[in-house]
């Protein structure tokens, strides 16, 4: 995806300004072990000086110093852990602490971007801060089947909303579980407000702390990135080209509240082609609309129609306007 320079520079600032404020966290917790344990200093001062000495004897030609400075390092560590567990600290207690241990806050792994470099590219150009705050409340953490009825049975899934619940969530959660190896999809559907976007963050979250790229869009941000693919000039196009390429083959993308934009032939032709491409990419989509089936199966060409009844775990939410309860 192309990025402008300034949002580049963006994301590596950022990896610099972890890095920094993991070797300031590293420092303030040294000087706490110090303080309490002596010992652990004279250790890393014998590696210290056992370094300089090893780099001397290379000089000369001493090819076996490396070697020796590598079990010297290696007993001082077993000592040093030894030290901390003793004193109750946690082993690596002195050791750099990543937010992406997979490439150590660097962006990269070699020569290829790491999978939180890709995310932070999919932030950036997708304004996804909203989406971050989201899923910081919305979370399977703070999920509560407290807001749906257990008293009475639905005639269209003959269970209680409550039950009914249970079941989409235990789903949500075998999707998620299986997503390294089944590429499924999911279609979250029911009236306003019994918890379908929730659910869609609840996806999100758990998949981004599984390393996924995942895009979170309302049908109405789809479609307008989609149309100034298709129509637009300049820099709007350029823009919107890199999007769209990105939609395609993100690990997941989310598209919240089907349904909700102006639907005419343009809508159900990139409707189709973005959700036909995706499975053919490989690609896991969730949906989430208000409609019922009848109404996507009139509304949208019965290509698409096809293509969602054929290729995703369908998932009806029943129940009460969750946020009408939340007033009273």
């Amino acid at each position: 995806m192309a990025l402008k320079n300034y949002q580049y520079n963006k994301i590596l600032r950022d990896y610099d300004n972890r890095q920094l404020e993991a070797k300031h966290a590293l420092d303030i917790r040294m000087e706490e072990a110090y303080g309490k344990i002596p010992a652990l200093k004279e250790i890393d001062d014998e590696i210290v000086t056992c370094a300089i000495e090893s780099a001397r004897q290379m000089l000369t030609g001493k090819e076996e110093a490396l070697e020796n400075l590598k079990l010297v390092a290696k007993g001082a560590d077993k000592r040093r852990e030894a030290l901390l567990k003793a004193h109750g600290y946690r082993a690596d207690f002195l050791k750099l602490r990543y937010q992406c241990p997979d490439c150590k806050d660097t962006g990269y792994i070699g020569n290829e971007k790491c999978h939180c470099f890709k995310q932070a590219i999919v932030d950036i150009v997708y304004s996804q801060s909203n989406m971050k705050e989201a899923i910081s409340r919305e979370n399977f953490s703070s999920f509560s089947f407290s807001y749906y009825a257990e008293d009475y049975i639905d005639p269209s899934t003959q269970t209680s909303p409550r039950d009914n619940i249970a079941r989409v969530v235990k789903e949500c959660k075998n999707f998620i579980d299986s997503f390294d190896t089944v590429k499924g999809n999911l279609l979250l559907y029911g009236n306003t407000g019994v918890g379908k976007t929730f659910l869609a963050n609840c996806i999100a979250k758990e998949l981004l702390d599984k390393a996924f790229t995942v895009i979170y869009l309302t049908a109405f941000q789809l479609f307008d990135i989609l149309e100034k693919n298709k129509f637009g000039k300049g820099e709007e196009n350029f823009e919107a080209g890199s999007q769209f390429e990105y939609i395609l083959d993100c690990d997941m993308l989310i598209i919240d509240d089907l349904g909700t934009e102006l639907t005419n032939a343009f809508v159900n032709v990139q409707l189709y082609l973005c959700i036909n491409e995706r499975l053919l990419r490989n690609k896991s989509t969730v949906i989430s609309t208000n409609l019922s089936l009848d109404n996507i199966n009139t509304l949208y060409s019965e290509r698409v129609f096809s293509r969602i009844a054929s290729n995703f775990t369908l998932l009806k939410i029943i129940g009460e306007d969750i946020r009408l309860k939340k007033l009273f």
